[in-house]
């Protein structure tokens, strides 16, 4: 059991059972090879809130690139979900509800929130992950409350390390203490660079690629986040391809985490 603990955590499964899958499969194998040969400025796109609609991750897998598939937890396609991006060969994370600062805020009905206990927080967690098979790592939703606070990071961080999970900050908020704890904590972590579809259009998706590509090749490295609109899936299977022509590499979350 722990050598299959360590082959889901290094993003290593088992074969796809389908057919479409295993030409996916092959597909990101080979780039990871060629990565492993070349330097260059890479770049991790991850797709969150998924888990709504089986449709939606569907559209994601037949994107032609690696993707890292972040699913909520705890809705009716969360689990399906997690496991058709897994048998795919891309990785998966949990999309980890957190408190907004707006107390207007549509809230999650379970989340992450400032004031609770180390062993409610230990609940929420496990509760969560047991909805999203196969996550090897975590970003928050929302969170513009949660991840400001110190108290609830520093619960948190320790639970994500003794399950081997990794963090992205997705940066809800400038004062986000999230990132700075999981690294006080010992866990591999990274922050958002760009949000591809605030603006969620055709031409608005492309000009956020280009600015993430530009933080790619200034920092050898880029994490975007994008949502599984059809605007952005579209823009995406456009835009990618030109960036992958200028030098880019698309690759997994997991290795831009330190």
């Amino acid at each position: 059991m722990a050598a299959l603990g360590a082959l889901v955590f290094t993003g290593c499964s088992k074969l796809p059972r389908w057919p479409w899958a295993a030409k996916s499969r092959k597909t990101h194998r080979e780039r990871g090879r060629v990565e492993g040969t070349r330097r260059g400025a890479r770049l991790a796109i991850i797709i969150d809130d998924l888990g709504n609609d089986p449709g939606e991750i569907r559209s994601v897998l037949a994107l032609p690139f690696p993707v890292t598939a972040s699913v909520l937890p705890h809705l009716e396609y969360s689990a399906q979900s997690a496991d058709e991006a897994w048998r795919h060969g891309e990785q998966v994370m949990l999309h980890l509800p957190m408190q907004p600062i707006d107390d207007g805020a549509k809230a999650e009905a379970i989340e992450l929130r400032a004031g609770m206990s180390e062993e409610q927080v230990r609940s929420v967690l496990a509760g969560m992950l047991a909805t999203v098979p196969h996550a090897i790592g975590a970003n928050n939703h929302e969170g513009s409350r949660a991840t400001a606070d110190a108290r609830l990071m520093t619960e948190l961080m320790p639970l994500l390390r003794a399950r081997g999970l990794f963090f992205i900050d997705s940066r809800t908020t400038a004062a986000t203490v999230a990132y700075d704890e999981a690294k006080r904590a010992g866990v591999r972590a990274a922050s958002r660079n760009v949000f591809l579809d605030d603006t969620p259009t055709r031409d608005a998706v492309l000009a956020q690629l280009d600015v993430a590509a530009r933080d790619a090749m200034r920092e050898r490295y880029a994490i975007a986040i994008g949502h599984p609109h059809p605007e952005t899936i579209a823009a995406l299977r456009e835009g990618v391809p030109r960036l992958e022509r200028r030098g880019i590499r698309i690759v997994f979350a997991s290795e831009l985490v330190r």
